[in-house]
């Protein structure tokens, strides 16, 4: 019987790269890596399945999202599925911080930097495996404002090193929000929050029709939200606008002593690359204090490129303790493949290689490993040529795949090594105990 072929073809919400491409997200992962590293953020891993009670426990939706494990050849109408592909890294985090709280130290700074699983409908910038790059920083009893500031500072030098192009950061605070709309005597806060954060969406018209009819709310209070949600400041100035509505309460004035230290700590940035902005909200049954956005400045309709805020108990469901944290995730894939799709990220090389020594056919298999060894023992990284063939050949092949050196042994182990850049043409005398690239 004929076998039946395949044919090969993407997945839907999964990318995978050319080798060229998976150079520089490789590139990319490493210059991530160091960032967080320089600001003393250590790295954990955690696995890639949880227990499907503890992430379905994340939210009334998020059980549409879990990936669930089972094994193929399970017994019908068994279910045994027990753990499922994490769609996050806040869940595992949890889960990490509470079995191993007696052997860390706080406040515990990690990142990590690992691939999630959701199941949505792909779009631009959504996709069902991803690679997610967090970084937190948990406390017990009370977290310093000083780590709301300094996590900006770190997403602001992952876009300069990346080279990502021009992005923004927008801060704003939950304690201004919810202190301003209670100051106006509103009694459903949370409806009137995801009222207001569709207003780029469907614009000031929108959220005023919507405000009017399902909150009934009347027309000078809808002025005062408006006026209030479009506040955006560069600085401290941020604070009189608010003031300057004529709306007083506690828990505003404590969220607007909390941005401006934010805004003061971020003063050296350049311009334009943090603001405040009143209207970011975020997940209202989640953060609680300073809450941020990440956007491309060059791509306005791109989704949020980054996000996070602080929280005030990430262990909840694990110890009887509240463990506050202020956090920021990373969306990497998600950004990696716009500028891809835009023709910003310039391919790196086919291959790793830095030599390729060649195999002419009067010299021995064992001369070309023997001086394979000697320069990987040196750290370079060396290909052979896998079979005697012609120099045309094997030069053909090094163009090919960007290998920059073609490397000559001696037919007599006594003789002398010749080294050629395939770049210049030039060619010279080398050992291959000493010589560097």
């Amino acid at each position: 019987m004929e076998n039946k072929i395949i044919q090969p073809k993407p997945l839907s919400g999964y990318v995978e790269w050319l080798p060229e491409i998976r150079a520089v997200e490789l590139a990319w992962l490493d210059t991530i890596r160091r960032v967080f590293e320089s600001y003393g953020f250590a790295n954990i891993e955690t696995p890639s399945v949880e227990e499907i009670r503890v992430l379905a426990a994340k939210g009334e939706d998020a059980d549409k999202e879990i990936y669930a494990l089972r094994r193929l050849n399970a017994e019908e109408g068994a279910d045994e599925s027990r753990v499922a592909l994490h769609f996050d890294l806040t869940v595992p985090l949890a889960r990490y911080v509470a079995q191993h709280y007696n052997d860390l130290t706080f406040p515990f700074k990690r990142y990590q930097i690992q691939r999630v699983w959701r199941g949505e409908r792909p779009q631009e910038g959504r996709f069902r495996e991803f690679y997610q790059c967090d970084i937190d920083v948990i406390d017990n009893e009370k977290v310093s404002l000083s780590f709301d500031a300094e996590l900006p500072l770190v997403m602001a030098d992952v876009v300069s090193r990346l080279g990502m192009g021009r992005a923004v950061t927008r801060i704003s605070n939950r304690k201004i929000m919810e202190g301003f709309y209670a100051g106006l005597g509103l009694g459903d806060i949370p409806a009137a929050i995801r009222v207001i954060d569709k207003l780029d969406k469907i614009g000031r018209d929108g959220v005023a029709r919507t405000l009017s009819d399902a909150l009934h709310l009347d027309g000078s209070t809808i002025d005062r939200i408006l006026a209030f949600a479009t506040i955006i400041a560069p600085d401290r100035a941020v604070l009189d606008q608010v003031r300057a509505l004529g709306v007083t309460n506690d828990l505003m004035e404590q969220g607007l002593d909390e941005l401006g230290f934010v805004m003061e700590g971020l003063s050296h940035l350049p311009p334009g690359e943090v603001v405040a902005d009143l209207s970011i909200a975020r997940g209202f049954d989640y953060y609680t204090g300073t809450v941020y956005e990440g956007k491309f400045l060059d791509y306005p309709n791109f989704p949020t490129i980054y996000a996070g805020g602080r929280y005030e108990n990430l262990v909840g469901s694990y110890l009887r303790r509240a463990l506050p944290g202020v956090g920021v995730s990373f969306g990497l894939t998600r950004i990696f493949s716009k500028l891809v799709k835009e023709g910003v990220i310039t391919p790196g090389a086919r291959s790793p290689s830095q030599i390729l020594v060649a195999h002419p056919p009067e010299v021995s298999r064992a001369q070309v490993l023997e001086t394979a060894r000697i320069l990987r023992e040196r750290g370079l990284k060396v290909e052979t040529y896998h079979e005697p063939k012609k120099l045309d050949n094997q030069i053909k092949y090094a163009t090919r795949k960007g290998i920059r050196y073609l490397w000559f042994p001696p037919a007599d182990p006594t003789a002398g090594h010749v080294v050629k850049d395939l770049n210049s043409g030039s060619q010279a005398a080398a050992d291959p105990a000493g010589w560097l690239p």
